[in-house]
């Protein structure tokens, strides 16, 4: 094969329609777009609006409440915390901060606070120290004879 054998597959390309360029075009004149009105004329953005109709949009009701102060916890599995201290990118020998999670590479950016969860198994014996852990998660950590202390401060709030 060489350079000037090169072509698109048979159907992959399409030449672009030249609209509003002459009778002889088929799109010439009014471009497609019918005879005088809204949508006939440029800048015309009208997606949504129906008509003076109630748009669906407002038909449907509302649901449910977002909280404006909740907290945004970054979540972190068991099983991935034992995959690092395998890999040798956490020490299982220290305590296991928030810090070290991050510096570790296992979580991106603690938001409000690191969340543990039971997803996957723990055989090493680590001390844990996050902002929030789930039931299952601390009684995993106990069970492979570890701890797990969850920092109150910003977890009360």
């Amino acid at each position: 094969m060489k350079l000037h054998e090169l072509r698109d597959n048979p159907g992959a390309t399409s030449t672009k329609k030249r609209i509003g360029r002459g009778p002889g075009s088929g799109k010439g004149k009014t471009a497609g777009r019918g005879i005088k009105g809204q949508k006939s004329r440029s800048g015309v953005s009208i997606g949504g609006y129906e008509g003076g109709q109630m748009p669906l949009y407002q038909r449907l009701p509302k649901r449910g409440f977002n909280k404006p102060n909740r907290k945004k916890f970054a979540v972190v599995n068991l099983g991935l915390i034992q995959k690092f201290i395998d890999e040798g990118k956490i020490d299982a020998a220290q305590p296991i901060t928030e810090d070290a999670l991050v510096a570790s590479g296992l979580v991106r950016r603690k938001l409000d606070g690191v969340r543990v969860l039971a997803k996957g198994d723990i055989s090493a014996k680590v001390a844990l120290n996050v902002t929030g852990a789930s039931k299952a998660a601390v009684d995993a950590v106990a069970k492979a004879g570890g701890s797990l202390t969850v920092t109150t401060a910003s977890a009360a709030e």
